[in-house]
Formats: structure tokens, C-alpha cells, sequence
């Protein structure tokens, strides 16, 4: 046995104390998103938004949040992670409560945009914080805990947001973030330590704009090409400018000093390979909540209420398989567990996919949603020790706000592609009726037609799944690279 040090005892208090500040962010952040999946058709009916609004209310915080996430991480590089972390907690808090006050649909989008800001600042150095707090030896069970409290925000969020979509009214699907928002904060406050500054150094304005805007092309394009084909303008000129924009990039970033992307970070097999998996587990698991919930809805005919409590296996799963994972991390590695989670996602994905229809029982649909769930949960336990661990400390912000990044454009893509399949199943004049969730009480032939565009969501999720196992089961540890050596915890 290995003596405990009173040092070290000190530490651990301290490395779970931190643990409980940014879990209490992932919480925020998660009901925030998860309550508005479930009560979104409310929203859309308050301000009888059409589709594109619609889309706009959800993919308008995950565009700004993604494009976002590197810069922040840089940002707190330079300036201080324990105060970006705060200020995130203020503006997200702030923006919440605004957002319940918007006197129309595009007030309500721009609201969005700035809690996506607030939530980019708190995602991008979360990790970070927690990393630096724990000892490598016990990361794992930090992890575990951490992300294991994302299921508690998506077991409470749908729920929830269906209790108040019925209830309390749309407004406080918002307000309901201000009280939470301000104990996060005065609790991180007293907690969190001011962590050491890096020199200060320029911000890479330029690469920042540039990522900004492919990362934006990219996502538009994807979005619109369900509803409006290959052939859009819109899908034709936001792949131009992405094609157009990465070899611009990849020219800033070499060329400037301090780059928002440090490309030599990202060229190592377990980096590239890890990151690649994240997307594809990130982009099969993100929509499935909002997609079930829209299944409940609009092909059944529930409420907001029920439809929330129906996709509850899912952070179920993820909140018992989190912790059990980071417990075994000592005996079962990282990678093993990124393996084994991913290809347990696409399990549960691949049952709902030969299961999808308005007459499969809900205990089939819920065995498949909690086997998805338990996925998820491993592998984003595995995954993230395993990316964070091997990386150097100096770069620690930067990499894990493109670790983050990378997430959520697998988030937007999955989000705005999913909703692309499945309303492209019916014609442009019933989608508003999709997610307003009324497409029920129309006919069954709508319905039928609508069951198509889910069942064809479920295989491009599946098919994503089994690619992200592929990449998992290919990141292997390795050296990090000579140059960047001195700079190696």
C-alpha cells in the first residue's frame, strides 16, 4: 500500500472541492440545452416561428459556442483560467435571464448567441481545471464524476423543461438558469485558486476570424443541405468558402507566433485519432435527445412532459456508466474504455434504427435509448482522460478548447443534420408542423412518411457510431512529439 501524505491528502480535498465548481458548470450548461430540446415545439408555438426560425433557436447557440471554444481557450491561457471561467458564469446568467424576456424570435436567437458565449468560456477551461487539480493517478475518478454530472443535467433537463413548457410557461425554460448561474458562480469564486498566467503574448486575431468563419460555412451548408439539397446555393457556397478557407488557415496558423491552432499539437496518432472518434461519438449521441423527444411528439402525440420523461434512459445511462467507468480506470486503460463505449453507442443506436415505428413498445425503445446512453457515458470518460493525460501542460487550454471544439461541430452537424433527415421526409409545408409537434393529429399518412425520415436519422447515426469505434480502437498512446518535450508534465 502507498502511504497517503497529508500533502496529498490536502490535494485531493482540494481536487474534489474543484471537481464540484465545474460540474456544477457541466449541470448549467447541460439543463440549459437539454429542457430546451424537449420544450422547443412550446417555444416555436409562442412566437408561431417557421422552420428555419425554429433551427435557428437551437443551432444559433451551438455555431457561436463551437467557433468560440478555441479562442477562449487561448484567451484563459493568457489572461488567467479562474477568471474567463467566472466571467463565463456572469454573461451566461445575464443572457438567461434576457432571453426570457424577448419580445420576438430574434431576440430570443440573439440571446442564445451570447449564452453561447458565456458556455464556451466555461467549456473551454472546465476540463482544463480539473486536470490541473487532480494527480495523474487519480484523473480518471475525476473525470468519471465530471462527466458523469452531464447525465444528471440531461436526467433532470428533459423533465424539467417539460414540466415547465406545461406549466410555468416558455419564459422559464430561461429564468430557470439565473438562480443556478449565480450559485455557480459565488461558489467558484470561493473555491477556485488563481492559477499562475502564461506571459502575455498577442491573440491570433486572424486565425481566430478564419476558424470562425470555415467552422460557420461548414455547419450552414450542412444544416441547409437536408431541406434545401446538394444543389442549394446556400450548401454550394458555404463548401466553397470552407474549401477555401482551410488552406488559408493552415498558412495563418504556420506563420503566426502564437497560433489559436498549434498544428503541431494535433499531429500526433492517439491526438488525431482521439479527436476523430469524440466527433463521431459526439455527432451520433448529440441529437439523440432532441430527436426522440421529437418522435414522442410529433408521431405519438405526447406532451411536452411525457416526451421528457420517455427519453430519460439515455442520461440514466450515461450517469451509471460515467462513475463506474472512472473507477475502473486503474485496472481497465482509457483507450480500452473509448472502445468498448463506442461500439456500445452503436449498439443502442443500431436497435433503434430496426426498431423505428409509432407501434414498437416503449420498453424496446427504452433498452435501446439506456444501452446508447451507457455508451456515451464510457466512452467520454475514456476518451477525454485519455486526450488530456498525454497532453502538454503548457498547451493545456488551447488543444482541450479545440478537444471541445471538435465536439461540437460533431453537436451542430448532428443537430442540424439529424433535423435535416428527418423533416425532409415530409414536404416543406408540414416541417413547421414537425417541430411544433402537432404532426400527430394530421393524418396517418403524414405520420408514416415522417417515421421514414426518422428511420434514415437512425442509420446516419449508426453508420457515424461504428466509425467513431474504428477511430477509437486507432488512437493509440504514443511520445509526444520531440519539440514540444520540454513542455511535457
Amino acid at each position: 500500500m502507498v502511504a497517503v501524505t497529508p500533502e496529498a491528502g490536502t490535494r485531493m480535498r482540494y481536487a474534489w472541492r474543484v471537481c464540484s465548481v465545474t460540474s456544477l458548470g457541466l449541470v448549467l450548461i447541460g439543463i440549459a440545452g437539454s429542457t430546451l430540446n424537449v420544450a422547443l415545439p412550446t417555444v416555436v408555438r409562442h412566437f408561431h416561428a417557421d422552420a428555419t426560425q425554429s433551427g435557428w433557436i437551437l443551432l444559433a447557440f451551438l455555431l457561436v459556442n463551437t467557433a468560440s471554444l478555441v479562442f477562449f481557450g487561448r484567451v484563459a491561457d493568457l489572461l488567467g483560467r479562474r477568471e474567463v471561467y467566472l466571467a463565463g458564469f456572469a454573461l451566461f446568467t445575464v443572457a438567461s435571464l434576457l432571453a426570457g424576456l424577448s419580445p420576438d424570435v430574434w431576440f430570443l436567437v440573439g440571446m442564445r448567441v451570447l449564452q453561447a458565449i458565456g458556455s464556451a468560456m466555461i467549456l473551454a477551461n472546465g476540463t482544463v481545471i480539473i486536470t490541473d487539480a487532480f494527480p495523474p493517478e487519480r484523473l480518471s475518478q475525476g473525470m468519471g464524476v465530471y462527466i458523469g454530472t452531464l447525465s444528471v443535467a440531461q436526467l433532470a433537463g428533459p423533465t424539467l423543461g417539460g414540466l415547465i413548457a406545461e406549466t410555468a410557461g416558455w419564459q422559464w425554460i430561461f429564468w430557470v438558469n439565473v438562480p443556478a448561474g449565480l450559485i455557480a458562480l459565488g461558489w467558484g469564486a470561493v473555491i477556485l485558486r488563481k492559477m499562475p498566467k502564461r506571459p502575455r503574448q498577442p491573440v491570433d486575431a486572424l486565425g481566430n476570424v478564419l476558424v470562425f468563419a470555415a467552422l460557420s460555412a461548414v455547419l450552414l451548408a450542412v444544416n441547409e443541405a437536408g431541406s434545401g439539397g446538394l444543389t442549394s446555393p446556400v450548401v454550394l457556397t458555404g463548401a466553397a468558402l470552407f474549401v477555401l478557407l482551410v488552406p488559408l488557415i493552415v498558412l495563418a496558423e504556420r506563420r503566426s507566433a502564437n497560433p489559436v491552432l498549434d498544428l503541431r499539437l494535433f499531429g500526433g496518432r492517439l491526438l488525431a485519432y482521439a479527436n476523430l472518434a469524440s466527433f463521431c461519438n459526439a455527432l451520433a449521441r448529440s441529437a439523440l435527445i432532441l430527436v426522440v423527444a421529437l418522435y414522442f411528439q410529433a408521431a405519438r402525440g405526447l406532451d411536452a412532459f411525457s416526451a421528457g420523461l420517455s427519453v430519460l434512459p439515455v442520461p440514466v445511462g450515461i450517469g451509471l456508466a460515467s462513475p463506474i467507468a472512472g473507477l475502473l480506470g486503474p485496472r481497465v486503460s482509457p483507450y480500452g474504455l473509448s472502445i468498448g463505449g463506442a461500439a456500445m453507442s452503436a449498439l443502442g443506436l443500431g436497435a433503434l434504427m430496426l426498431t423505428a415505428d409509432p407501434a414498437t413498445p416503449y420498453w424496446v425503445t427504452g433498452i435501446a435509448l439506456f444501452v446508447a446512453g451507457c455508451g456515451s457515458g464510457t466512452f467520454l470518460t475514456g476518451n477525454t482522460t485519455q486526450v488530456m493525460a498525454a497532453l502538454p501542460s503548457g498547451s493545456l487550454g488551447v488543444v482541450n478548447g479545440f478537444r471541445v471544439m471538435i465536439m461540437n461541430v460533431g453537436i451542430v452537424i448532428s443537430v442540424g443534420l439529424s433535423l435535416s433527415v428527418v423533416t425532409s421526409s415530409v414536404g416543406p409545408e408540414l416541417r413547421a408542423q414537425v417541430y411544433a409537434g402537432t404532426l400527430s393529429t394530421l393524418s396517418p399518412v403524414a405520420v408514416g412518411q415522417l417515421m421514414d425520415g426518422f428511420q434514415r436519422a437512425y442509420a446516419v447515426l449508426f453508420a457515424v457510431a461504428l466509425a467513431g469505434a474504428v477511430l477509437a480502437a486507432l488512437a493509440r498512446s504514443q511520445r509526444a512529439p520531440a519539440s514540444l518535450d520540454s513542455t511535457s508534465r
